[in-house]
Parts: structure tokens; C-alpha cells; sequence
């Protein structure tokens, strides 16, 4: 199993967790049972001390544990892979064993990762099933069959994020033009510019209103300027292209 060093000092110091911590909050998880957890704990307490191949006597001491169970707890948890022997050179050139349980901490990090990735695909769904709701709320009326099929393709196949369709329906709603055919113009338009957040859907529109706002023509009557000044300059589209 390869050990990412760098990825553990990560986990720990973003999160500001001590790896006994850690250790504690996932090793039942991971099918880790109370006496081998123990002698995980006293295998971290010897090196620390700076012995890092304590022997199942010196274990023996501090645990209230037969010599056999030791020994079997040790092999247990080397072949669950928690546990590894790995050598190395002192400085006199002398090669020696040593415990190892970086592959715990690996086990953990990737325990961790796996929820983290569980959190974030609930949340995506629950924005999912949101975008559903917004666009029948929108339009004051259940959505037929086609255009639930439609929104899921903007989903599954475009992989428009939840957030750049809801920056689209609101275009929509904003230009008066609620439908799914002008909806999915807009996703196209902005696939076309590589447009894939909410905040640059937002800058392009901006900018075009106020490059409309630059060029209007100028009114010839109080009435006609009072008109003008509250019609609002939206992007066409549909008109756009066609």
C-alpha cells in the first residue's frame, strides 16, 4: 500500500486533529477490535520513546494481556493491514526492524475521503431534486414528461452543475422568455464560451447589458425617455442565432 505522507500532514493540519484522534474516531469502523486498538495505542507510546520495535515482554508490561494474545493481536493486525514490519539503517549503518502504522493512517485518510465524497454526492442530489422543484415553481405548473427528461439530460449528460441551470432559468425568468427550449439555449450558448459557473453566466450578461445601455438610441420625447429608462436590455437567446 503506498503512504502519502504529505496527504496525512493535510487531514491533520487543516483540520487541526491529532492522529490519535483520529485513530480513535475510526478504528471500530475499520473492524478494529478494543484489544488490538490497544496495542496499537502502546505500539504509538513506544515510539515516541523512541523504541520502534518493542517486543510482545515489553508489551507484555503495560498491558494486562497474555503473552499469546499479544503476539496474536500483533499478527492480527498485520494481516488486516494495519500493521507492517518495515527495516531501515541507523546511523552506523546497521540494518533494524521497526513497526510501522502509516498503513493505519492510510486506512483512515481513505475512511475519511470515502465520507467526504458520500457527503458531497447527498448534497449534489439534494440540489438536483431542488432544480426540479424551482422550475415548477417557476413556471406555476407540474412539468411534462419532456421537460423532466430535458433538465435531467442538462444534469447527466451536458453536466451542467445545479447552480449554472438555476443562473439560467433566472435569465429566462429576467428576459420573460420561460421555456426549455430558450433555457437550453442559454446552457448552450455558455457551453460555447466555456462559460461554467454562476459568476461568469452573470459577468457575460452584465456586459452585455451594459454594452446595450451604451449604444441605445436617444428618445425623443419625456414619455418615449421614461419608457426607455425602465425597459431593462436582455440577451435574446434564441434571436441570438436564428
Amino acid at each position: 500500500m503506498s503512504i502519502n505522507n504529505s496527504r496525512l500532514r493535510v487531514w491533520t493540519e487543516q483540520r487541526m486533529i491529532q492522529i490519535p484522534q483520529l485513530f480513535f474516531q475510526f478504528y471500530k469502523e475499520l473492524n478494529m477490535k478494543d484489544e488490538e486498538a490497544l496495542i496499537v495505542f502502546h505500539l504509538l507510546a513506544f515510539h515516541i520513546e523512541g523504541n520502534d520495535f518493542p517486543t510482545p515482554d515489553d508489551l507484555m508490561n503495560r498491558i494486562t494481556m497474555p503473552d499469546n494474545d499479544i503476539t496474536s493481536g500483533l499478527q492480527r493486525l498485520m494481516q488486516k493491514g494495519f500493521l507492517e514490519i518495515t527495516r531501515d539503517v541507523d546511523a552506523n549503518g546497521k540494518l533494524y526492524e521497526k513497526y510501522s502504522i502509516f498503513p493505519l493512517w492510510e486506512r483512515i485518510m481513505q475512511l475519511m475521503e470515502m465520507k467526504e465524497q458520500q457527503k458531497s454526492a447527498t448534497a449534489l442530489r439534494h440540489e438536483e431534486g431542488e432544480i426540479f422543484r424551482l422550475f415548477e415553481e417557476e413556471m406555476g405548473r407540474l412539468l411534462s414528461p419532456l421537460e423532466l427528461e430535458k433538465i435531467g439530460s442538462w444534469l447527466d449528460e451536458d453536466k451542467h452543475s445545479p447552480a449554472l441551470i438555476k443562473e439560467a432559468l433566472k435569465e429566462a425568468v429576467f428576459a420573460g422568455k420561460l421555456s426549455i427550449r430558450y433555457i437550453d439555449r442559454i446552457l448552450l450558448e455558455w457551453k460555447k464560451k466555456n462559460i461554467t459557473t454562476p459568476q461568469a453566466a452573470q459577468k457575460q450578461s452584465e456586459q452585455f447589458r451594459e454594452k446595450q445601455t451604451i449604444h441605445r438610441p436617444p428618445v425623443r420625447s419625456p414619455q418615449q425617455e421614461i419608457q426607455s429608462t425602465n425597459k431593462v436590455p436582455f440577451y435574446n437567446w434564441l434571436e441570438e442565432r436564428e
